[in-house]
């Protein structure tokens, strides 16, 4: 127990509290805590003592099954342990060296983790994929295990050891709690939606993300990577939408950019679900194909504004076109679910065309424009059946009655979450949840507490309505946000929404949540992610 106090792993605050708010006590507001994972394991069982880690001898090594995605992840995590040993170091250089040896507690070093993988990898993440793992460090043998059944909780299980780790004082030695832990997954769909249409985002910065969503044991990356503002989509069928759509000709990402960024996330057992929002969100659209918008029309001359609006759902040449990009997309994109949007459409613009309200007209919808869109989603959805995809649509697509296959997961993103989770779940299809998670949403001071409060099965639900949760996402909308602010703006705010999404602690502490997450800060900035500091004042040793 010394030892550990004398570290500061214990992180108990002996502070006196201070009621005039000009008035401070010296320190960090808030104590991190030391080798203490996020997000929070389903099981922890704790044993008496301590390992030591010397970087120079310890080894990661496979004793199961192996492939290219857990070579790759030794060679990540390796490193990892070696970074975490340099900053010991460097936090340990202008005070005197301990000697954890000599504490009663030392239960002996850990030379290795031997990985045992027990089924042959899969190729690529699904939605289905078990990421359970069991890990055990304790004092009966030099060796750690690391245990799980699919390679998806060897990365999770692998991700989480690096979280235990802590400086000794001891140099570049470390130091980890005895322990076996034995964990999986709330929920398994826990994603972060990246915006690159209103600020085009360089792959430096995806692929950092990607590295930043692993920490967090974050497995979707949700790329809207279209929308009003710019078509950065470099299509191999359609390349005339990006070389007018996008901001600059050198702001696309090529298919063989999407392919890297593929790749890269695949390794971290992370799926990649392109967003094509349609029909609204797509001006863009209209700098190469202006004749699949909607024109709009002027009330008081019952001419053309010389403005378009959404994709004009009556035009002959709009299905034909949009089955040949989607089929291309599908080619590109290997994950089995495309989202398609389908939220916030301007009806007004619909309303002011006289051909538009001719169809409708003839089509008996009574000047409905929900049955235009609905009639348009579901020429949509059948042709994403017959691509052999699933869709996944915002909630609009379910508000206005559209006509939804069984297997069609829906996006709750507005409104009240609880009622609309709900509505959703009663009406027997699967449903993700942002409405909380709106990083653009920003209040001042430590505000991932607000994100942290949600909890995804919170709704008025049988147990049945509650198995139909997928999961969620964090949305960084890209308004105000560019490489120069995204990271920041992202974490640690975001690793909140990924820790209620992985953990079954339906009640957690906030206090010491807030100690796992200022610890958890300084660990990703260690790893190259620039998170904002989540408490107020503090410090970290990079």
């Amino acid at each position: 127990m010394m030892f550990w106090t004398l570290l500061g792993i214990l992180c108990v605050s002996t502070s006196v509290v201070i009621s005039n708010p000009y008035r401070v006590n010296p320190g960090p507001l808030v104590t991190a805590t030391r080798g203490e994972p996020w997000p929070q394991p389903y099981q922890t069982i704790k044993h008496d003592g301590f390992l030591i880690l010397r970087p120079s001898v310890f080894q990661i090594l496979i004793t199961g099954e192996t492939c290219d995605i857990l070579e790759d992840a030794v060679q990540r995590y390796t490193a990892i342990v070696t970074l975490e040993a340099s900053v010991a170091s460097r936090e340990l250089r202008s005070a005197p060296r301990a000697h954890a040896r000599q504490y009663s507690s030392f239960a002996g070093n850990l030379a290795s983790l031997n990985v045992r993988l027990i089924n042959p990898c899969e190729d690529m993440p699904h939605l289905n994929m078990n990421e359970s793992y069991v890990l055990d460090v304790r004092n009966t043998t030099e060796a750690g295990s690391l245990m799980a059944k699919s390679i998806w909780g060897i990365l999770r299980g692998l991700e989480t050891f690096t979280h235990l780790l802590s400086r000794s004082g001891d140099g570049p030695n470390l130091a980890l709690k005895c322990q076996t832990i034995i964990d999986k997954p709330l929920l398994q769909h826990r994603g972060l939606l990246l915006d690159t249409s209103r600020h085009y985002l360089p792959i430096s910065d995806i692929l950092r993300t990607l590295d930043a969503m692993s920490y967090n044991k974050m497995n979707v990356f949700h790329w809207h990577i279209t929308d009003d503002q710019s078509f950065p989509y470099q299509s191999t069928r359609f390349p005339e939408l990006s070389a007018k759509g996008a901001f600059h000709p050198t702001l696309t990402y090529t298919r063989e950019n999407v392919q890297k960024i593929i790749e890269y996330a695949r390794y971290r057992g992370i799926r990649v679900i392109p967003e094509f929002d349609t029909p609204g969100h797509t001006r863009s659209w209209g700098e190469s194909h202006p004749d699949l918008l909607t024109p709009c029309y002027n009330d008081s001359t019952g001419a053309p504004d010389g403005t378009l609006g959404p994709l004009d759902p009556t035009e002959s040449k709009l299905y034909p076109f949009i089955r040949e990009l989607f089929a291309e997309i599908g080619v590109t994109f290997p994950e089995r679910y495309i989202h398609l949007g389908g939220d916030e459409v301007p009806f007004d613009c619909w309303a002011s065309n006289p051909r538009i309200r001719q169809y409708m007209h003839e089509h008996h919808m009574n000047d409905s424009y929900e049955q235009l869109e609905a009639e348009y989603i579901q020429n949509l959805l059948n042709i994403t059946r017959d691509l052999n995809t699933t869709s996944i649509v915002w909630q609009e697509v379910f508000d206005n009655g559209v006509h939804l296959s069984p297997e069609t997961v829906v996006h709750v993103w507005t409104g009240n979450q609880k009622s609309k989770l709900a509505a959703v779940t009663k009406a027997g299809f699967h449903v993700l949840l942002s409405a909380c998670w709106y990083l653009d949403h920003l209040q001042n001071g430590g505000d991932w507490r607000k994100f942290y409060a949600c909890d995804p099965l919170a709704f008025p639900s049988t147990v049945q309505q509650r198995e139909l949760v997928l999961g969620g996402e964090a949305c960084m909308w890209g308004e105000v946000v560019d490489s120069t602010n995204v990271h920041p703006r992202i974490w640690p705010r975001a690793s909140a929404a990924a820790e209620r999404l992985w953990s079954h602690e339906r009640n957690p502490s906030v206090t010491y949540a807030a100690q796992r997450l200022e610890e958890h800060a300084c660990r990703m900035n260690r790893r190259g992610i620039p998170a904002q500091p989540p408490n107020g004042p503090g410090f970290c040793i990079q």
